[in-house]
């Protein structure tokens, strides 16, 4: 058995405090899971068979371990956990606690060169082992109609240069953050590197995720014909900031097969590599000649 999730948060500005509210969701899909393959035996033979028998992809969304602060905070939460990587750490051994794939949203990681972090998602494997990292490219340099009124991610915040597709057993995973969802060249190139799934983990705001969240969503799995997994920050934070949540696990052909509007929480679904073949085979898009 294969499954997907979606974690859906309302981050503090406070890692512990996220830290703990990812590992109580973890504890309770990994449970579900784990009730849901071995009724007949008792619950330490349930966790036993559950990470034997299922394979599990969890995604985090965006700034999953601090937000609701200022810009500025980012940067020094990157200086503060650089010497000894702590928030990859503490993130890769939630993987390895609960025995899931975890794409970790995105943490700051301080870079060498300057004096910014790079928005980084961190993909670790069931043994708490960092397999893939993708830096956010496209920064969120925009004016919005919020409280907000004006974003300038590229002021403390490295871009990327490089996309990232991760192979694992299952499925090949592209990595992929919040703004990049506009770009729609970032997910074809991730579909021709061999995508099946594609992660969004993302912190809309609430008037753009209102506005074109779900369609774009959509048009991105229809596009490239993979699953498509939108872990979203939701609610009014600790510094004003309104976020849209809405996270959302889409197929290949375009449909919401689960979903969560607000509030914390999280959404699973049983992944069908086998639907996936057949929509590729019926309808080919990518294709060389298909320019």
């Amino acid at each position: 058995m294969i499954k997907l999730s979606a974690i859906q948060l309302s981050s503090a500005a406070n890692v512990a405090t996220n830290l703990a509210k990812i590992t109580e969701l973890l504890a309770k899909i990994t449970a579900v899971s784990s009730d849901c393959s071995n009724s007949s035996v008792n619950s330490e033979e349930k966790m036993t068979n559950n990470q034997e028998d299922t394979q599990h992809l969890v995604v985090l969304p965006e700034c999953c371990l601090y937000f609701g602060g200022q810009d500025r905070e980012q940067l020094n939460l990157a200086k503060e956990s650089a010497s000894g990587n702590d928030l990859c750490l503490a993130l890769g051994e939630l993987a390895k606690k609960f025995h899931v794939y975890l794409v970790a949203g995105t943490v700051p990681i301080l870079t060498a060169s300057t004096n910014k972090f790079t928005n980084s998602s961190c993909f670790f494997n069931p043994n708490g082992e960092l397999i893939g990292q993708y830096d956010k490219i496209h920064l969120f340099d925009v004016s919005v109609s919020d409280g907000t009124k004006s974003y300038c991610e590229s002021r403390y915040t490295q871009a990327g240069k490089e996309i990232s597709v991760v192979n694992t057993e299952f499925a090949n995973i592209g990595l992929s953050v919040c703004f990049d969802l506009r770009f729609p060249t970032l997910f074809q190139q991730l579909s021709k590197a061999g995508a099946d799934i594609i992660t969004v983990p993302s912190a809309f705001t609430r008037v753009t995720g209102q506005a074109h969240w779900q369609i774009l969503l959509q048009a991105r799995a229809i596009e490239n014909q993979v699953y498509i997994i939108a872990a979203g920050q939701e609610g009014v934070h600790e510094n004003g900031r309104e976020t849209w949540g809405h996270s959302m696990i889409i197929n290949p052909w375009g449909e919401i097969e689960q979903g969560i509007e607000t509030g914390e929480g999280y959404i699973s679904i049983d992944y069908h590599p086998e639907e996936l073949t057949r929509i590729r085979q019926s309808m080919p898009l990518n294709s060389p000649l298909n320019i």
